[in-house]
């Protein structure tokens, strides 16, 4: 169930599905409404003769007109949509294409015009007029126009999303956004348990007491998406064994490079391998499901790309320090997952591989500091942000993984800073952490 619902949150995050969903929906739409116009008799007189064409020549003009008006719009949205992609490329990254892509506005449209295209194809070409048979569907005619409104003001705002959307302020704050919601959906308040000391003493007396121990290899090379852990707990259980993990969501597996060790009593390799491949998912590219890095290390390439020689805009970095230091602080007060899975029977099934808060700060602030290098500005903030999150902080190992990158930034303070007033200011504010 779990992989299935990791799989359709792909598929809604693709460029194509939405607006095949919504061409399919204005397929049936056309049918649905010419059925109905063969069943009825709309009125042609009064209100009704302004509102409802009958004249079989107007219809195919008014229809003729929509559907070429509507694909050549398409094809506008699609090089205005192409061209913006290829700024947030130069600007902020590549790998920042994707959020521009799965903004739902931008599927919506280019689905809303090329459905709105066939659905005049369709209505048109049931328009009869002989000697022997005369059909206009009026009231499909009647929602073609509609649609035609609805897409003139939707071009409208289409235009003044694409025009914010490529600004330094809306892309960080949509990333912190879409960050914020991946961080507390992995990390909420009370997941798992805290590790616990006499489990992690008693590992290696848990492993030794099986005979048999095989290495399972990644079957293809790619970028590990998924590990259903509680299915691998049950085939655990199943096979009365241990899984001690090497890898976790988000590390790139290289074909035949070990990626788990398992413990059995019985040697069922061949078997053991297949169940266990089953749990996987590897892709080509990194997703934010599991992996609890990958949004951050996007913040931390916009921020990577404003201090590049080419870009040298402090202020964008600035942004993407704040809402990191959001994300950290936030993460000060979580529990993070034990890397120990039990079975009903409070039998050990799997060791898995974590994150822990020291990798986190590692994640969020090691390549801005290598970055901002000779950035006084930058720097001092980067500071700032770290006594913040060190005063939220109520964990010893907390405070002591923030106090080695407040040292981390200070040595690196000293050994690039050419003003020495730079380097007080930056000392004033190391005071908290170096007196604490």
């Amino acid at each position: 169930m779990k992989r299935f619902s990791f799989f359709l949150k792909e598929l809604l995050s693709t460029f194509w599905f939405v607006p095949v969903l919504i061409i399919l929906f204005a397929i049936g739409l056309a049918m649905g409404v010419v059925y109905l116009d063969s069943r009825i008799r709309l009125p042609d007189k009064g209100f009704g003769n302004y509102l409802f064409i009958s004249n079989p020549e107007s219809a195919r003009s008014i229809l003729t007109t929509v559907s070429g008006a509507m694909i050549g719009v398409a094809g506008t949205v699609f090089s205005i949509t192409l061209v913006v992609l290829t700024l947030a490329s130069s600007q902020f990254g590549p790998r920042l294409i994707k959020n521009f892509m799965y903004v739902r506005l931008n599927q919506v449209v280019l689905g809303s015009y090329v459905s709105t295209y066939l659905y005049c194809l369709i209505v048109l070409n049931s328009i009869k007029y002989s000697d022997e048979v005369a059909f206009v569907p009026s009231l499909s005619i009647l929602l073609a126009l509609l649609a035609a409104l609805a897409n003139i003001i939707l071009l409208i705002v289409f235009i003044h999303h694409i025009a914010i959307s490529i600004q330094a302020d809306k892309v960080i704050s949509d990333l912190s956004g879409s960050l914020s919601d991946s961080i507390r959906k992995l990390f909420p308040e009370k997941v798992g348990s805290e590790l616990d000391e006499y489990k992690e003493k008693d590992e290696e007396s848990i492993k030794s007491a099986y005979r048999e121990k095989n290495f399972l290899r990644a079957r293809k090379r790619g970028y590990l998406q998924y590990i259903d852990i509680n299915s691998l707990v049950k085939l655990g259980t199943k096979i009365d064994g241990l899984f001690e993990l090497n890898v976790r969501a988000g590390d790139y597996l290289v074909e035949d490079a070990i990626v788990c060790r398992v413990y059995t009593h019985e040697p069922n390799e061949d078997e053991i391998i297949r169940l266990f491949n089953s749990r996987l998912i590897v892709g080509n590219s990194r997703t934010y499901q599991q992996d609890a890095e990958y949004s951050i290390h996007q913040m931390v390439e916009i921020a990577a790309k404003a201090l590049s020689p080419g870009v040298n805009d402090p202020f964008t970095a600035i942004a993407c320090i704040d809402n990191l230091s959001s994300v950290m602080a936030y993460l000060t007060g979580v529990k993070f997952p034990s890397k120990y899975r039990y079975d009903k029977d409070e039998s050990l099934r799997v060791i898995a591989d974590v994150v822990t808060y020291e990798g986190m700060m590692d994640a969020a602030f090691n390549q801005i500091r290598q970055y901002s290098n000779g950035n006084p500005s930058v720097v001092i903030r980067l500071m700032e942000s770290l006594v913040v999150i060190y005063e939220l902080a109520s964990s010893e190992l907390h405070r002591e993984a923030i106090r080695n990158h407040a040292g981390m930034v200070l040595n690196m303070a000293g050994q690039t800073f050419k003003e020495p007033k730079d380097l007080k200011d930056l000392e004033e504010r190391w005071e908290p952490l170096k007196t604490d």
